[in-house]
């Protein structure tokens, strides 16, 4: 999952980035409105309202153009004309400063669950490419080298989201929330087995990378 965090206070960006690094997210931080409108695509955008260059609430509006994208401001307007204004103008969620770690990664994982099914259809509708690997999202037909591979429906599901962020590390959590729809033990294991089939029938085509205590990484050969 991609976090974009807006947020012009260093020390709170900081504490924020941390948490959510730690947590197995992929963050990226900008500090104006200018460059939260040319960041690139995320998940989930915690959005400051009070920005140096903009009204926050603009970049709100703005950012619900964006199909995919979640909103969850987090911002030190407190007053309930400040939260109906920041709900009404599209925000997923409204969180007050001073917060806790703990309260923003639920409020996180509650906005995420509304909207897997979203980001779901929008990626049903994309092809994806890595080096001579092809998967045509639409028809889940996988080619590699333009023979036609067998997957399994988590096998594919799970290289989806492997080439859709191909060079990136995806976190085991990220891809069991992801494929599984769970932190549980018994899927882990599974993960591990399905890493190990999708390896032996991609060969030297792409190749799926162990990051050790993190997760996994696919790159072309």
């Amino acid at each position: 999952m991609r976090i974009l965090v807006v947020e012009d206070d260093d020390r709170v960006a900081r504490g924020l980035l941390t948490a959510l690094r730690h947590a197995g997210y992929e963050v990226h931080r900008v500090g104006t409105a200018a460059a939260a409108l040319e960041a690139p695509a995320a998940d989930v955008v915690l959005l400051d309202l009070g920005l140096p260059d903009g009204d926050g609430l603009d970049v709100l509006r703005e950012l619900r153009r964006r199909e995919g994208t979640a909103v969850i401001t987090v911002t030190a307007r407190g007053e309930e004309r400040e939260r109906v204004l920041g709900l009404r103008a599209g925000a997923d969620d409204y969180v007050v400063k001073p917060f806790g770690t703990a309260e923003l990664l639920a409020r996180i994982e509650a906005v995420l669950r509304r909207t897997r099914t979203a980001r779901a259809s929008s990626e049903s509708e994309r092809s994806l490419r890595l080096g001579p690997l092809v998967l045509d999202a639409a028809t889940r037909v996988v080619t590699l080298r333009d023979v036609p591979m067998s997957l399994t429906r988590k096998e594919f599901d799970l290289l989806a989201l492997l080439v859709g962020r191909a060079g990136a590390v995806v976190s085991r959590d990220v891809i069991l929330d992801q494929v599984w729809q769970s932190h549980w033990e018994a899927p882990s294991r599974t993960l591990d087995t399905h890493i190990a089939a999708l390896r032996g029938k991609l060969g030297d085509g792409v190749r799926i990378e162990t990051i050790r205590g993190v997760g996994y990484r696919a790159t072309e050969t």
